[in-house]
């Protein structure tokens, strides 16, 4: 599908979503994040991965730490703590509602 701004700014408003959904799955480094992105809708770039990252992090919903790297410099893995969790779980719970009410708008009388 041909995104237009209005495409455009719905991902852009589920993005903090996906960010969470994958981190939530398996703990992962930012560059690992992007690529697991990029092979979807959600595909984004560093310049708003980061400062993402930044602010679920200050808002209390994802921890991260750092580990070792044989390739390299050690790398910072962020996952999903219970704060996390819980918004991810409530994120998913809403978008499953405005699913059904967009359903439910959409039937004939």
């Amino acid at each position: 599908m041909k995104e237009n701004s209005t495409t455009a700014e719905i991902r852009k408003g589920l993005l903090v979503l996906a960010v969470l959904r994958v981190i939530g799955a398996r703990r992962v480094y930012a560059a690992e994040l992007l690529a697991i992105l990029n092979e979807t809708e959600f595909a984004t770039q560093e310049g708003t991965l980061y400062p993402m990252l930044s602010r679920l992090r200050r808002d209390g919903l994802i921890d991260y730490e750092w580990v070792e790297s044989a390739s390299g410099p050690p790398r910072k893995y962020y996952r999903l703590n219970e704060a996390g969790e819980a918004h991810e779980k409530s994120l998913m719970q809403y978008i499953e509602q405005l699913e059904s009410q967009l359903n439910k708008l959409g039937e004939k009388s």
